[in-house]
């Protein structure tokens, strides 16, 4: 799993536990530029996860018939970031309204997906969507799935740190590129 931050500082205390949180909200490519970029995110890794075929890979999971979604996976300190300040990013970054689809990414593979580890963050995902119901954040209801986490696969070696490796690819330019300045205009205080 590829490290994207720093160590931690020397004040930091040894006994800091990482979290995992799984999030799916169209290709893993932006997300995973995205997250990786948080103070108190020690890790983003692309992958896949929810379907049925026992060995995923990229190919399979474009055809939309191995029930995957792309997913990133991500370890994070609760001590510098919460699980909610998690999903309030994911929120902020994607289109929950729209199901399969992410832009011109259809599909059932970029569903908006929460993948839970815990009871706790079950709620925290109930209680996020239902305040972002409440204040009318979004023009059409949101159809974001909650589910318990299961087999994450990871993707193959190419498909990470993909924006970092092909800042000028066609698709980071078109897609990608946006969502990072959206994302830095609207969360430059909890950035690495």
């Amino acid at each position: 799993m590829p490290i994207l931050s720093s160590p931690p500082a020397p004040d930091q205390p040894d006994h800091d536990v990482l979290a995992t949180a799984t999030f799916g909200g169209g290709c893993f490519w932006c997300l995973e530029a995205i997250f990786c970029r948080l103070r108190g995110v020690v890790s983003v890794e692309s992958g896949y996860s929810g379907g049925h075929s026992p060995h995923p890979d990229y190919a399979e999971v474009c055809t939309g018939d191995s029930g995957h979604a792309e997913v990133v996976r991500i370890r994070f300190a609760p001590q510098q970031i919460s699980y909610g300040d998690l999903l309030d990013v994911f929120f902020a970054i994607h289109d929950p309204t729209t199901p399969d689809r992410q832009g011109n990414d259809i599909g059932s593979q970029y569903r908006s997906l929460i993948l839970t580890h815990s009871a706790a963050q079950a709620a925290c995902a109930r209680q996020t969507i239902a305040r972002l119901t409440a204040e009318q954040q979004f023009s059409a209801p949101i159809v974001t799935r909650i589910e318990v986490a299961t087999t994450f696969h990871p993707a193959e070696a190419d498909h990470q740190n993909y924006y970092a490796n092909n800042p000028h690819q066609a698709y980071c330019l078109a897609v990608i590129a946006p969502k990072l300045v959206k994302f830095l205009r609207q969360f430059a205080d909890r950035l690495k």
